[in-house]
């Protein structure tokens, strides 16, 4: 079996793909999801709980980073680092994000990012769950 220098490596947003790559797909698979459900446009409000190896070490490697570019609709093999590096510049100072690319929903980080270090959720060390909320504060879409 052959490998080229591209199988191995890949663009990402911090050192490793684990803890970047596969949350921010996760996260805009999420966001797909309440899309294609027709709920995008009832949500106000998402909550990212990351668990064990995610929160222990996401800080670091740039997890938080990563689901937050993912909610707002970017891709790891499309992301343009400055445009990315803005878009989470910008979400930390108004406190809000555009949810996929389009959707104004309020966002603090210190809130709305949970960080589970000595929790683990089964299967998996690197876990994490998305919850949207509408503007009840009810739960509209949830997924491990």
């Amino acid at each position: 079996m052959t490998a080229s220098v591209f199988d191995l490596f890949k663009l990402g947003v911090g050192p490793s793909s684990s803890h970047t790559m596969g949350p921010m797909t996760a996260a805009r698979m999420f966001v797909g999801r309440l899309r294609d459900a027709g709920r995008l446009p009832d949500v106000v409000r998402v909550e990212i709980k990351l668990y064990a190896s995610l929160a222990l070490t996401g800080r670091g490697h740039a997890t938080d980073r990563a689901v937050v570019l993912g909610l707002m609709g970017f891709t790891p093999a499309e992301l343009d680092p400055d445009v990315g590096e803005a878009a989470l510049l910008e979400t930390k100072a108004t406190q809000s994000l555009f949810l996929d690319g389009h959707i104004d929903i309020q966002f603090d980080e210190a809130r709305d990012i949970v960080w589970l270090g000595h929790e683990r959720l089964p299967q998996h060390p690197n876990g994490l769950t998305f919850t949207a909320f509408d503007r009840s504060g009810f739960p509209i879409g949830r997924k491990r």
